[in-house]
């Protein structure tokens, strides 16, 4: 009897899947179940994705999401004036939270996590006048699924050239989306199996800065909705979705041996989106010591002119994303395929001291000063390096006057070691809302909205804050 044979015959015989376990776990959740941090945690992303989706939402890509979505509705794209259905609220809230690259991240089995599943949950919470308190449950549902689903086979689906965010995205949507839906465990597990014949996108963006990326988190979360609502009127889906003969991580996953302790150890008891971490540079997460090794740099006194070469010691992994092909990134063709350039990420963090919004335009992407040192930036691969279980940074300056130079990052600011505050979380909020035109005392309002989400009768206060 071969695998297939194996899991569809313990199936039959009833035997609890993988997913059915999981959905077990999920649609038994109450908040007196979810640790403080957790939920600090789940509030502290939708105070960040509110902020990035203000920040956005003027951008020419949002723009067009909007005008490519046909449908009208009663749930809110935050910034916009346009009343959407909650697919396209989820769709249009997604692309935006995550189009700047300014998201969050998860440490150890990278995978943005809020991008998809806050923009599902709060649809399904507005169009159906669910309470903050079932929203925050789901958030929380739909972040833990993302975090655990992506340590199964952590890093495996980019070697088949899908991102991880529109795959594993769909269906930590749906179980957010229908944990707040109060979906049971046999709904949630049928809602697995349909997210998961949705799940959808591939990294050729990499090639030359184009936007499907941005477009990924918000596929999902509208899929991902879209799967709980059908796995809520019944529909038939498989529940072997995990481990079955044609599953999920065989699909997207094909070079893993997939860890399925992740969807069955602790639950409850460790939370995993605890360990969610939030960007202080509006680019690739991975890059972010190499900055702060640069700006050390310059704030030593040394100037641009003065440096013959800058080597880097990086982790394999990062190679094909961040630093090949090492020409084009050298000299990034617009300012967001320079969010995924290692050297133009240096450069500009080098003369600017900064690596946020303002630093990514195409205009400053064409700077010849900055290119100018981008050019000079190399790397080396370092075996021993810890990716992607810890993210560092390494640079070994050469000067003019034969003196060298090396500074070491020995972790990401914003991560597990060194987190972001709740004011400097508060201060990114604002000024990502002041990027995006949005007058401080609204921007003030929806903070409140965010960070009170737990203890509001329902969602209708979101139409508040559509422009």
């Amino acid at each position: 009897m071969n695998s297939a044979e194996t899991n569809g015959a313990a199936a039959a015989a009833g035997t609890e899947t993988l997913s059915e376990g999981f959905a077990r776990f999920l649609a038994g959740l109450a908040l007196a179940d979810i640790s403080g941090q957790a939920q600090a945690v789940a509030l502290r992303d939708l105070v960040d994705a509110a902020g990035l989706c203000l920040a956005a939402r003027n951008e020419t890509y949002v723009q067009q999401i909007l005008a490519g979505w046909d449908s009208e509705g009663n749930c809110t794209a935050l910034g916009q004036s346009r009343a959407l259905d909650a697919a396209g609220a989820a769709l249009v809230n997604g692309v935006a939270i995550h189009g700047e690259d300014f998201d969050d991240t998860l440490e150890g089995a990278p995978i943005r996590v809020g991008a998809m599943v806050i923009p599902a949950v709060l649809a399904a919470a507005e169009r159906y006048g669910l309470s903050g308190e079932r929203a925050l449950i789901g958030v929380v549902a739909g972040m833990e699924a993302v975090c655990r689903l992506n340590h199964v086979a952590a890093g495996h689906m980019h070697r088949a050239c899908f991102h991880p965010v529109g795959v594993i995205g769909a269906l930590g949507a749906a179980a957010g989306a229908g944990t707040a839906l109060g979906l049971d465990r046999q709904q949630l597990t049928m809602a697995f199996g349909i997210a998961a014949s949705m799940a959808s996108g591939i990294i050729e963006y990499l090639t030359d800065g184009t936007w499907t990326k941005r477009l990924h988190p918000g596929w999902a979360a509208q899929s991902g909705y879209k799967a709980a609502l059908i796995a809520r009127s019944g529909f038939f889906a498989p529940r072997t979705v995990f481990e079955g003969g044609h599953s999920f991580f065989k699909a997207f996953a094909p070079s893993a041996k997939p860890d399925y302790r992740h969807l069955t150890e602790r639950l409850g008891r460790d939370w995993y989106m605890e360990r969610v971490v939030f960007k202080p540079y509006a680019c690739g997460t991975m890059i972010h010591p190499y900055i702060d090794c640069t700006i050390r740099l310059a704030q030593q006194g040394i100037r641009g002119e003065d440096i013959v070469s800058i080597v880097c010691e990086t982790g394999e992994g990062l190679v094909h994303r961040l630093w090949e092909p090492l020409a084009a990134k050298h000299e990034p063709p617009s300012g967001y395929a320079a969010k995924f350039s290692m050297p133009y990420c240096m450069a500009v963090g080098f003369y600017e001291g900064d690596a946020g919004l303002a630093q990514f335009t195409d205009e400053k992407a064409r700077d010849l000063r900055i290119l100018a040192l981008a050019r000079k930036i190399s790397y080396v691969i370092d075996p021993a390096n810890e990716y992607p279980r810890n993210y560092s940074g390494h640079i070994r300056v050469t000067l003019a006057n034969g003196a060298v130079i090396e500074l070491r990052q020995p972790h990401m600011r914003g991560g597990m070691h060194e987190p972001l505050s709740d004011a400097e979380i508060t201060d990114k909020f604002f000024s990502n809302a002041a990027h995006g035109g949005w007058p401080r005392a609204r921007a003030e309002a929806l903070l409140a909205f965010c960070q009170g989400l737990g203890t509001q009768p329902d969602l209708a206060g979101l139409a508040r804050f559509r422009s």
